[in-house]
């Protein structure tokens, strides 16, 4: 088998970016639906949102907050590895 030579730059386009802007777009979208669930849409209790719209904010809100934030920490991570490579290298 011949030998592949190491390539210690990282690729130039590997989604790192799209990452990034992913993450930081969906965990911008939860945050502003949460604080328009506490300032517009009637705010929550224990029990839930006070209106239907309150509720539909809370949806959102608890589905991008998680997924985003985890986005965004792949995101970093990649971009944290690609800024080691390229010192390395």
């Amino acid at each position: 088998m011949p030998e592949r030579p190491l390539n210690h730059e990282p690729a130039q386009n590997d989604g790192t970016r799209q990452l990034l802007q992913g993450g930081a777009s969906i965990v911008g979208t939860g945050l502003l639906a949460g604080l328009l669930l506490v300032t517009v849409l009637g705010g929550f209790s224990p029990t839930g949102a006070h209106t239907n719209p309150g509720w539909l904010a809370l949806i959102v809100t608890l589905m991008c907050l998680p997924f985003g934030s985890l986005l965004l920490a792949l995101g970093v991570a990649k971009w944290l590895r690609n800024r080691a490579i390229a010192r390395r290298g």
